[in-house]
């Protein structure tokens, strides 16, 4: 039973190739995944999140993700295991007994959600989000929204499998359209609906340099 109510790292399945030497350069070492703690109603979410674990080991990306083993969470670390990635899981002890993965490389275990996003930001250089649920929208929203404040430059994605995030792309166009969202920040909502075209536009992207507020002369 996991106690200890302050960060520490449960260490498993130590393998030399667990330190960026696969001899494949790239621009990031690690990328965070959030996704669904259930499988979805069709085959292609858990298949994609594989195929996700696969190519992120291929490109000698390390995941980061949230530290379970079930659903699409659970489908992701075992591809990125199969492959021999690595895969580090950041998850709360409040949950961690019944869900936590202990089969990963490295399984933080934190107090709170709140220090749970905050380590995951720290260990990752981009954020990729697949389908599901509250969880999964709000981690990647607080990442956006913390970027178009200028905190950090890292890209955020979403992964389209069976168009699952098109309306919520249309809405985003809505809010840009009402001028809530500038166009720019608009634009540093990256979505593809394959594992590799998403990869591509992480590699090129450059984050907006300009003020969030609009019409602040209108009061």
């Amino acid at each position: 039973m996991i106690t200890d109510r302050h960060v520490f790292r449960l260490l498993v399945n130590e393998n030399p190739f667990f330190k960026n030497e696969r001899g494949k350069m790239n621009t990031f070492k690690s990328i965070c995944v959030n996704c669904g703690s259930n499988p979805g109603l069709v085959p292609d979410y858990m298949e994609t999140a594989g195929l996700l674990g696969q190519t992120l080991v291929e490109n000698n990306i390390d995941l980061v993700y949230g530290g379970s083993d079930v659903g699409l969470m659970g489908k992701l670390a075992r591809a990125v295991l199969q492959n021999g990635g690595k895969v580090i899981g950041v998850i709360p002890e409040s949950f961690a007994d019944r869900v936590g993965n202990r089969h990963i490389t490295e399984l933080y275990v934190v107090a709170s959600m709140h220090e749970r996003k905050k380590l995951m930001f720290d260990l990752s250089d981009g954020f990729i989000a697949l389908p599901g649920g509250f969880g999964t929208l709000e981690e990647i929203f607080e990442l956006l929204t913390w970027s178009q404040l200028g905190f950090h430059t890292k890209p955020c994605g979403f992964l389209n499998i069976c168009g699952y995030f098109d309306k919520l792309m249309a809405f985003l166009d809505h809010t840009s359209a009402q001028r809530f969202v500038r166009q720019e920040h608009r634009r540093m909502v990256l979505v593809d609906d394959t594992v590799n075209g998403l990869i591509k536009q992480f590699e090129t992207y450059e984050a907006p340099k300009i003020e969030k507020w609009m019409d602040k002369e209108k009061g």
